[in-house]
């Protein structure tokens, strides 16, 4: 049950917003552009990162760049 700590987990890397626009969801209120975010897990669609809102989310990994 690895999703019951992921707010504790390891950072593996830090990535960026590059947009907020989202065609079925609303994303503007919990991502904002140009913010950087610390990446708890990932699969081949999704980060899993903490939010504006302070929570763990998953966005799908069009909305970011990552950080170098």
């Amino acid at each position: 049950m690895r999703h019951l700590n992921w707010e504790e987990a390891e950072t593996s890397k830090t990535i960026e917003c590059v947009h907020a626009d989202a065609e079925k969801f609303i994303v503007h209120n919990k991502l904002t552009p140009g913010k950087q975010y610390d990446v708890k897990n990932e699969t081949e669609e999704f980060y899993f990162i903490i939010d504006n809102s302070n929570r763990i989310a998953g966005f799908y990994k069009d909305y970011f760049k990552e950080m170098e």
